[in-house]
């Protein structure tokens, strides 16, 4: 039985997520990880990604050597998968591997635009001996598309319930929301900030990764001046399909709104929590307004104080509830995504969802690089 390796780095740039999973012949492949394993981000290198958001000075250098540094890491994720599972690297079919996206910009400039995730797919199959399926987004693009997300497609494989809408919050970095409709019809895109900003800020003034189960959040009112002039963001309010990343929720664009509030820190995290709550549920009452079933999946999962908005703005008659109790662990989604990506690749299926990503239709997507 052949095996695939998912694995992502996200936006929050906090580590490495991989998951080792068996496929299914004859079934739906893919859903469930043998082996998980979890790797912090080194420090230098979030600082590196981070500074590459952004123009600089040698950048074409710095990126390479980047790349080759989250492949090394990569590349350690799979090693410990291998390991945890008992698996030889020669069972494995492919490494779905979806790199560190430091620019997104679809659409723009030339009319086609380009996406941009670091990594080197012929070092992590040298240093891992498996083949490796990486670039997924760019194929999108290039038919016109987003390029992202591509979870969508993955989250109906998995969450859809025939008969029933039910959406799926993906709280990384950016949050994407998926939109599984009774009667088979899918939709996504991303909605707006996940954690990018609360995780800025919270650095910024706490000098730790993230706000542990929205402790400090809890702590703080939600500035309602403050809360209407973030949410004033026109990407909010734009039609899909849409995308977006750190090229607009960056500090720039948080600085620029908070020039004349007079909050507290602990009131602008409350309210950045508030944000990211408020983004989703508009979304999913404009796009999908009888759904009642959301299910929460990415490191936003564990945030209480965020799942506590998300209940609050929805009301008693919606349910909202963890990936976890259909048995997918939050931090695992993803990564099982891209697994199954791979997989799709080598079968030579398409892996996007026009109506998603507004490409001009079904890609096959990735670069393979084999092993031998």
């Amino acid at each position: 039985m052949a095996c695939y390796i998912g694995l992502m780095s996200g936006t929050s740039l906090d580590g490495v997520d991989g998951v080792l999973v068996h496929d299914t012949p004859g079934g739906p492949a893919l859903l469930r990880a043998s082996a998980h394993a979890s790797l912090p981000m080194p420090d230098a290198l979030r600082g590196e990604l981070l500074a590459l958001n952004q123009a600089g000075a040698n950048e074409l250098h710095r990126a390479a050597l980047a790349a080759n540094a989250i492949s090394e890491l990569y590349a350690d994720a799979v090693t410990q998968l291998l390991r945890q599972a008992g698996v030889a690297a020669t069972d494995v079919a492919a490494i779905g591997a979806h790199g560190q996206t430091v620019r997104h910009r679809p659409q723009e400039f030339d009319r086609t635009g380009y996406t941009l995730q670091l990594i080197n797919g012929a070092l992590l199959a040298e240093r891992t001996g498996i083949d490796v399926v990486c670039d997924f987004r760019s194929r999108d693009v290039a038919a016109g598309g987003q390029g992202a997300p591509l979870v969508p497609a993955f989250h109906a494989a998995c969450f859809a319930q025939p008969g029933t809408d039910v959406a799926v919050l993906n709280v990384g970095g950016i949050a994407n929301l998926t939109l599984l409709r009774a009667d088979g019809d899918v939709q996504g895109f991303d909605c707006g900030p996940g954690n990018v900003l609360m995780d800025l800020w919270c650095r910024r003034h706490r000098g730790t990764a993230f706000d542990a189960g929205g402790a400090w959040a809890a702590s703080g009112r939600v500035d309602a001046v403050l809360l209407e002039r973030l949410l004033a963001e026109p990407y909010f309010g734009r039609a899909p399909p849409k995308s977006t990343g750190r090229d607009l929720f960056d500090a720039a664009w948080l600085d620029t709104r908070l020039a004349a509030t007079t909050a507290s820190t602990q009131d602008v995290m409350a309210t950045l929590a508030e944000l990211t709550a408020r983004a989703a549920v508009d979304a999913l009452r404009r796009h999908a307004p009888n759904t009642r079933s959301l299910l929460v999946c990415g490191g936003g999962a564990y945030n209480g104080h965020l799942m506590s908005c998300l209940a609050e703005l929805l009301g008693r008659d919606s349910t909202v509830r963890s990936s976890a109790d259909t048995g997918l662990p939050p931090e695992q989604v993803e990564a099982l995504a891209f697994a199954w990506l791979a997989q799709a690749h080598l079968a030579r299926r398409s892996g996007n969802l026009p109506a998603v990503t507004g490409a001009r239709g079904p890609r096959v997507l990735g670069a393979l690089y084999p092993a031998r």
